[in-house]
């Protein structure tokens, strides 16, 4: 059942009007989302996502609970957890609302993988769901008795009713999105005790990581694989990025668990972390070494990784595609240059502060140096695309054949800037 809004850049400039609060716009929105909610438009999430051109995707949970608490006056809560259809079938919408043909669900990862083991959590109306900082699940007497979550009660349940609607919806293989060990730490003992704990007793920090992957990711996982056996997992570990605990922690505490975990299980290779950020450090502490390590956290990290050892301890963890998150501050041509080394598609971020209306300080300037990044950005996938094609390439399924990645978008984007971004991977993508 098409409409207007359904054809770019229409449904994106609805949702302009609908953030400079257009009256008109607000009930044209709600009529869309009414019919969304009530499933009368799950004839397009089904519609296949082309394979000729570059993709762009990215979450957009955020974006649609601020829509839904203005609409509807629901609560993060109400909106994350009160019924996974309508969470499902109105992130899509928002999705296609944005031009955006690559469709992805996701959640507060961060929060709910806590929230499973029963940390006490922090909700409200129009953000996302966070852990107590006052009131951590974990310390240094009780952590050996985290146990496994009830796979048929509280979060996991409901993942597993939001995948299934999901795959319904769309008929893609569904992906399970959990926070990985090392971030999982941090938030039930706390990110200032983690770090500490790094720099004076690093063997406790690498037992209590191996304890949260054995009793709680690995059983969680066999679950999800026993359901999906063609899923796939996407851990997120932002905390233990070289950016925040040094390249040396990221490789012998955040990314060994992940390996650790990948190489223990049958399905290791359908398990991957796309979200270590920061590779510009590698950089700085070849440059100045000492004042790099006065940045860095542990006292392990005065032997500093270099770029490309940095970037194939994260291709351990992510070797089916190459991605450059904003953060990693790295030239382009250096990822271009793996992912056709590697024969992998590769993806380029776009972070939430450059897309950020409150952040923007000249939105002209600002347009126009978001359209030249675009650019650059479709061809060099494009580059990619077609040099690994040529190279023998052929899983032409996601994520093939590379994605313009949007790192978070949310009601305080910029839709201007957005539409700058979707339009030119529409218009110069195809390969």
């Amino acid at each position: 059942m098409p409409f207007e809004e359904l054809t770019f850049p229409a449904g994106i400039r609805l949702l302009s009007r609908w953030q400079a609060n257009d009256p008109q716009a607000i009930d044209r929105l709600r009529e869309i989302f009414d019919g969304a909610i009530k499933g009368q438009y799950d004839e397009i999430f089904k519609r296949p996502t082309p394979q000729n051109a570059v993709h762009v995707s990215g979450p957009v949970d955020l974006m649609t609970l601020t829509i839904m608490h203005r609409l509807y006056g629901l609560g993060s809560a109400e909106f994350y957890k009160g019924d996974p259809d309508r969470f499902v079938r109105t992130s899509l919408m928002t999705q296609k609302l944005l031009g955006m043909p690559k469709l992805y669900i996701s959640w507060p990862v961060y929060g709910f993988t806590a929230e499973a083991l029963g940390q006490t959590m922090i909700y409200s109306d129009q953000y996302s769901p966070g852990t107590d900082p006052d009131k951590p699940l974990a310390n240094s007497d009780n952590w050996q008795e985290l146990a496994t979550p009830d796979m048929d009660a509280g979060i996991p349940k409901l993942l597993d009713q939001t995948l299934a609607c999901y795959q319904r919806l769309t008929g893609l293989n569904p992906v399970l999105h959990l926070t990985a060990a090392y971030s999982l730490a941090a938030d039930i003992y706390g990110q200032e005790q983690i770090i500490t704990a790094l720099t004076h007793e690093p063997e406790f920090v690498n037992s209590f990581l191996d304890h949260l992957a054995d009793t709680v990711l690995q059983p969680w996982m066999d679950h999800f694989f026993k359901q999906y056996p063609d899923g796939w997992v996407e851990l997120s570990d932002a905390s233990g990025s070289p950016f925040f605990i040094g390249p040396q922690n990221c490789k012998n505490v955040a990314i060994r668990s992940t390996q650790r975990l990948i190489a223990a299980n049958p399905w290791g290779k359908r398990v991957y972390d796309a979200n270590y950020r920061g590779d510009y450090v590698t950089q700085a502490n070849k440059r100045n070494a000492s004042s790099a390590r006065r940045r860095s956290s542990g006292k392990n990290d005065s032997a500093q990784l270099g770029l490309v050892e940095l970037f194939d301890l994260k291709n351990s963890v992510c070797p089916d595609y190459v991605i450059r998150l904003a953060e990693d501050r790295t030239p382009a041509s250096f990822y271009v240059e793996q992912a056709i080394k590697r024969n992998i598609p590769l993806f380029m971020g776009i972070g939430a502060t450059q897309i950020d209306r409150n952040s923007i300080a000249d939105l002209e300037i600002a347009k126009q140096d978001l359209k030249t990044i675009s650019s650059e950005y479709v061809e060099a996938i494009k580059r990619v695309a077609r040099s690994i094609a040529k190279n023998g390439y052929n899983l032409r399924v996601p994520p093939w054949p590379g994605t313009v990645y949007f790192e978070d978008i949310s009601a305080e984007s910029n839709f201007d800037l957005i539409e700058i971004i979707v339009g030119t991977s529409l218009n110069q993508g195809a390969l």
